[in-house]
């Protein structure tokens, strides 16, 4: 039977995309949307936000200077560490981290290093290192490539036509729909959604990360039970929608610890 071509470029596309690898955990991943595509639309969909009447971005301040304080740190030690491993190609991110007024619980980094942290969670927070924490998680995310996995899912449940019509006519505004839809950026409130499994291996890379940075691991178990304090044993709050069970997620932070603490240095 004889593919058509567009259908072939497509397949192509999708065998060379996927060829990724998560750094640190070594997960093979299926990516069936580009790097510069999808980084394109984020920082297109972060600015939509940050310049949106809606949107209070916080300067100035003494919390948002530590945002922007603590994320410089992590992103400096994580670019080191995706360069001396041979991951430096694989990511042109250009970082930014804005504090946004809200009284939600919240903090997200699109794909490309664009990061909000909502002023609701500092109080959990506390300290640079639980900022750190919450940080470094949505960090992994972004270093995991989980928004782009999301959006292949996506364009497969699709079906393979819709998905070669995005990759023939290299659709961004597409793209960026898809992108506005999963972070929510139409509202105050990032709705996006991972998987238990791309939540718990943001989780991993997270103290990894705030270790490089020169935060101690351990806090995030501290950030952690302060956050599910906060749930009460209730509904849980929207950053920790879908997310592992509290008692799921301390234990295998604990678990983890050991691992981060090779690269903690003071």
């Amino acid at each position: 039977m004889k593919i058509a071509k567009p259908i072939m470029a497509f397949l192509v596309g999708v065998i060379f995309l996927g060829c990724s690898t998560v750094p640190l955990t070594g997960r093979k991943q299926f990516l069936a949307v580009s790097d510069s595509q999808i980084n394109e639309s984020a920082a297109t969909s972060y600015r939509q936000l940050l310049t949106d009447p809606k949107t209070k971005v916080i300067t100035g301040s003494s919390d948002a200077q530590r945002v922007k304080r603590v994320g410089n740190q992590l992103a400096a030690a994580i670019q080191r560490y995706l360069s001396q491993n041979g991951y430096g190609d694989q990511y042109s991110f250009q970082w930014e981290f804005n504090l946004i007024q809200s009284s939600e619980i919240n903090a997200w980094c699109m794909p490309g290093g664009k990061v909000a942290v909502y002023s609701g969670i500092l109080p959990i927070t506390q300290d640079d290192a639980g900022l750190a924490t919450v940080m470094g998680h949505e960090i992994g995310h972004a270093i995991a490539k989980h928004s782009a996995e999301r959006i292949s899912q996506q364009y497969v449940a699709q079906g393979l036509g819709a998905a070669v019509g995005v990759a023939a006519n290299s659709s961004q505004s597409g793209l960026l729909k898809i992108t506005n839809a999963l972070y929510g950026t139409g509202s105050q409130l990032a709705l996006l959604h991972y998987s238990r499994a791309q939540e718990s291996e943001a989780d991993r890379l997270g103290l990894t990360f705030m270790a490089m940075a020169g935060y101690n691991p351990n806090a995030a178990v501290g950030f952690w039970q302060r956050m599910a304090a906060k749930s009460g044993g209730g509904a849980p709050p929207e950053f920790l929608s879908t997310h592992p069970s509290d008692e799921t997620r301390i234990r295998d932070i604990q678990a983890r610890i050991p691992e981060a603490m090779k690269y903690y240095k003071q």
